[in-house]
């Protein structure tokens, strides 16, 4: 079984290019893994309380036109 100490020996031991390869498939990856939990977060209703909060903003007049 390779443990994460193996991974972080083989990936100091990288160029600069499969590095930054490597760096990028990992943020991808995570941006995808945080986009399907605020996708689920948001289907189970957990994040209401935003719009409200927005909502609630824009009548006292404190939202400001992008």
């Amino acid at each position: 079984m390779i443990t994460a100490e193996d991974v972080k020996s083989i990936i100091k031991k990288l160029p600069e290019k499969e590095f930054v390869k490597l760096r990028n498939w990992i943020l991808e990856r995570d941006w995808e893994k945080w986009d399907k939990e605020i996708e689920e977060d948001s289907k189970k209703g957990l994040l209401d309380f935003l719009i409200k909060e927005a909502l609630e903003e824009k009548q006292k007049g404190k939202l400001k036109d992008l």
